[in-house]
């Protein structure tokens, strides 16, 4: 399988109309409404005309610390409770309507709670204008005697304009005049009396440095977004008297004219603009028009009665003024015909509706769920400022996301730096708006920190300006021009008068013959200068055309060698073009090489990861394994060590054993060869030798009457630390009179960790046999040290050894003779150690017949 292509990374689009090295913050107005009620508490209040402080109301006052909490906001300028309407259009909107006119977009929006004015702001109310027709008024003031004829301009579905000439312009007007409805508004109907106070405006308001050599079109288009759905309001939607019209509530409607419109889709078009698909735009040639049409639209918006506000806006409004603009041609009589040199800008104007706390609102059912809607639409709107701020702030280079709302992903291309952005924040003072006004601040004061890319003027055709003026007054009458022959006339004398008084009268005929032949041979003066002139002319001309014959000659000899020129580098540049696509094939090649090369460098170095790792793991494991086996080889060698020793010691105590026994066997049997006696000696029983208790110690007997010894103690060096005494159980308790004695000791039988943190010195009983075949006691002390891991440690330090011996410094053997019998008819004792040890050896396991076999005997181990 051939691996895929890699496609070759779409460069950055570089949008017309845009720097990116100036750009501008967004700018945010703050407005005060004022409060319905005097005695209603007040927690906002305007410090200056840019800052606002928000106070802290009764039952908020206490904040995280216990202590009373003011904040003041920031803003391009604050309009106070006061401010009229065209106080804030001069300062808002004003800029944005003369950058439409001059070729620039911009989106204007108010954003607040629920009952802050917003709706007031943008639309108005009988006798206050709002936003919106202040700025419709201002465009056709600006551009009423420059507007183009009805269907001039014609909208279509690619968010472009095309032109028509006038012939089918004026066919276009036949047609829909024809039309028994049609949708475009006459300039000639009456203004409904229900918005006519509104579209009032007295001050008279002209943007500066209009281009009169253009000619202008407004289009206007009026869209919702609700539940996240776009809606054209606008859409004329025929009725149909056999369906039933239901509303969102499943009840009829009462104007059964109305049906709901189908939702529209945002798409992109070649500039890479956003626009809404198939929404329907009106050309308007005055304020009332469009205003007529934006009523029309306004009945159909979603408005709803809630706890907050009786006409609440339950979706966000957007309205469209797009402002057309072509060059007359270099006549100046006809719109230039040629669609690239249109300019198309466009303000949008957008009323959001109101963020609000369902709570406050008692919203159920249906107010719920525009709510819902509604606040994760400019949730999302806050997101993506937080986002380009954090991009531009820190340069980082996250992705905004337009795409999670249908509001921020219309307008995306003005934050994208394709026009102004201005946005008006609408708070109410009262109290119980307080911690909504607190989020609305915050939001304002992120937004104020994004930045745009200013938009630069939009360059015109290269045509003569002037040119609408000066066809006016070639089309008019020109005065005081005097005509050519009047100055030839002029130039004669004047004839005499030729009125004759008399029969008699020979002075007028000859004056006006003498008059009449000045004239003749002036004229025939002037005929020959015609003439001379004439030739001379004429003489020039051949000239100049032998001349333009000349350099049209050497203008066709530079033709053809530039022709020559240009085929040689057609020749070059097909040529280039086959290395070009040479190259491009060998680079799709290096390309799929170094695909297949790096998938292999990606393959091996992830086989060498997993080797690498396998090898550690082996190298882990064998560690593991020699430590293990170096601990098994010390331990086993200790275990034979030990266990060899045992066994050196044993069979030297069996041959010690044997070589006395054959010893005494030698001894009776010399006894017996060398005795004359025949009696024979009797043998012990073994049942009397177990009835037979043999005293263990040679030593003798106490004296009665001699005083106590009192035992010596041997004095520790480290008497102040406490001990651990550890006597094992397997120890045999020796009878001596010297026995160790420790004061304030722990004894135990098995050495334990909580024995050793306790004390600080350690001390083993250690028994074992003495070569002689005494019991040897050794006390082996140490010292406790706490290690690094929290365990204890015992260092030995010093070894004390206790012994017992017998008196007489020598061991005793049988005499080689028999010795008398005992009264009681027992042989004598073996007293001496030999020969307790033989018989201890001798004597099976668990027999009782030898005393020493308690002491000495050894437990039989296990073979390893």
């Amino acid at each position: 399988m051939k691996p895929a292509r890699a496609k070759t990374p779409r460069k950055p689009l570089v949008k017309k109309g845009s720097q990116t090295n100036l750009k501008d913050p967004v700018g945010v107005y703050c407005r005060v409404r004022p409060l319905g009620f005097p005695e209603q508490e007040c927690c906002i209040e305007v410090v200056s005309n840019t800052t606002v402080q928000l106070h802290t109301p009764e039952g908020y006052r206490l904040n995280r610390n216990g202590d009373y909490k003011e904040t003041q906001y920031s803003f391009k300028q604050v309009f106070g409770t006061h401010t009229t309407q065209k106080e804030l259009f001069d300062v808002v909107a004003s800029p944005l309507v003369d950058d439409l006119i001059h070729g620039k977009n911009g989106l204007l929006f108010t954003y607040g709670v629920t009952g802050s004015g917003k709706t007031h702001t943008m639309t108005g109310s009988p006798g206050e204008g709002g936003l919106l027709p202040r700025s419709l008024d201002m465009i056709f003031n600006s551009i009423g005697s420059f507007q183009a004829k009805r269907y001039v301009f014609k909208s279509n579905d690619r968010n472009s304009m095309d032109i028509q000439c006038e012939v089918d312009a004026l066919l276009e007007r036949q047609k829909r005049e024809a039309m028994p409805n049609p949708k475009t508004p006459s300039s000639k109907r009456q203004v409904d009396p229900e918005f006519a106070d509104m579209i009032t405006v007295r001050e008279f308001c002209k943007a500066e440095e209009v281009d009169e050599d253009s000619v202008y079109g407004v289009f206007v288009s009026y869209i919702e977004i609700y539940n996240n759905y776009i809606y054209d309001l606008l859409e004329e939607v025929p009725f149909d008297p056999t369906k039933p019209k239901w509303n969102t509530f499943g009840t009829p409607l009462r104007n059964p004219d109305f049906v709901l419109p189908q939702s529209k889709m945002l798409r992109e078009d070649k500039n890479h603009n956003m626009y809404v698909a198939g929404c329907t735009e009106v050309e308007v040639k005055s304020t009332e028009e469009a205003f007529e049409v934006f009523w029309r639209g306004q009945k159909k918006r979603r408005i709803a009665n809630t706890h907050l506000n009786r006409e609440s806006s339950r979706s966000h409004s957007v309205f469209n003024i797009k402002l057309v603009q072509a060059p007359l041609d270099a006549d100046g009589d006809n719109v230039l015909q040629e669609k690239e040199q249109i300019i198309i800008s466009q303000l949008s104007l957008v009323d959001l509706a109101g963020s609000e706390r369902t709570n406050r609102t008692k919203a159920e059912g249906n107010r719920l769920r525009e709510a819902g809607n509604i606040n994760q639409s400019l949730m999302t709107l806050r997101t993506c400022m937080e986002v380009l701020r954090e991009n531009q702030m820190y340069g980082t280079n996250k992705m905004v996301p337009y795409r999670d709302s249908k509001l921020t992903h219309l307008f995306k291309n003005y934050f994208d730096g394709e026009g102004k952005v201005r946005m008006i924040v609408c708070v109410n003072p009262k109290a119980e708006d307080y911690e909504e006004s607190l989020q609305v601040m915050r939001f304002a004061e992120v937004t104020q920190e994004v930045e745009v890319a200013r938009p630069v003027d939009k360059a015109i055709c290269g045509l003569t300006p002037g040119r609408r003026f000066r066809n006016q007054a070639r089309g008019g009458p020109i005065a005081d021009e005097p005509s050519v022959p009047g100055v030839v006339l002029q130039s004669f004398p004047p004839l005499p008068s030729c009125e004759l008084l008399d029969i008699s009268d020979e002075q007028t005929l000859p004056r006006l013959i003498e008059a009449l032949e000045k004239r003749h041979r002036l004229r025939q003066m002037m005929i020959d200068e015609f003439h001379k002139q004439a030739n001379t002319f004429k003489a020039m001309l051949q000239e100049c055309d032998s001349a333009v014959l000349n350099k049209e000659n050497y203008i066709q000899g530079k033709l053809n060698e530039k022709e020559k020129v240009i085929s040689g580098q057609k020749l070059e540049i097909e040529r280039l073009e086959k290395k070009n696509k040479t190259l491009e094939y060998k680079i799709e090649i290096l390309e799929k090489t170094t695909t297949i090369y790096e998938e292999d460098k990606r393959n091996l170095q992830q086989e060498l990861e997993t080797q690498n790792q396998k090898l550690q793991r082996q190298f882990s494991d064998k560690r593991r394994l020699e430590a293990r086996l170096q601990g098994m080889v010390t331990e086993t060698t200790m275990k034979w060590q030990k266990e060899c020793e045992r066994r050196v010691a044993a069979t030297q105590l069996e041959m010690q054993n044997k070589l006395w026994v054959k010893d005494e066997k030698l001894k009776q049997l010399k006894a017996i060869v060398t005795e004359p006696k025949t009696e024979k000696p009797e043998r012990p029983s073994r049942e009397r030798d177990r009835e037979k208790v043999i005293p263990r110690s040679a030593s003798p007997p106490p004296v009665p009457n001699a005083p106590p010894i009192r035992p010596r103690h041997r004095r520790s060096r480290s008497a102040g630390d406490r001990w651990v005494d550890h006597k094992p159980a397997s120890n045999v308790h020796t009878e001596t009179v010297m026995q160790p004695h420790v004061p304030h000791a722990i004894t135990v039988a098995v050495a334990n960790e909580k024995a050793l943190a306790k004390c600080e010195k350690y001390m083993l009983t250690h028994q074992e046999l003495a070569s002689d075949g005494e019991i040897e006691t050794k006390l082996i002390k140490g010292d406790v040290f706490k290690t690094r891991g929290g365990g204890q440690a015992v260092q030995f330090t010093d070894i004390e050894t206790l012994k017992q011996e017998s008196t007489s410094g020598s061991r005793k053997r049988r005499s080689s003779t028999v010795a008398p019998a005992q009264p009681d008819g027992t042989e004598s004792e073996w007293t001496d150690v030999e020969t307790r040890c033989s018989v201890a050896v001798e004597m099976r396991a668990g027999s009782q017949l030898g005393p020493g076999y308690q002491h000495h005997a050894q437990p039989k181990r296990k073979k390893p």
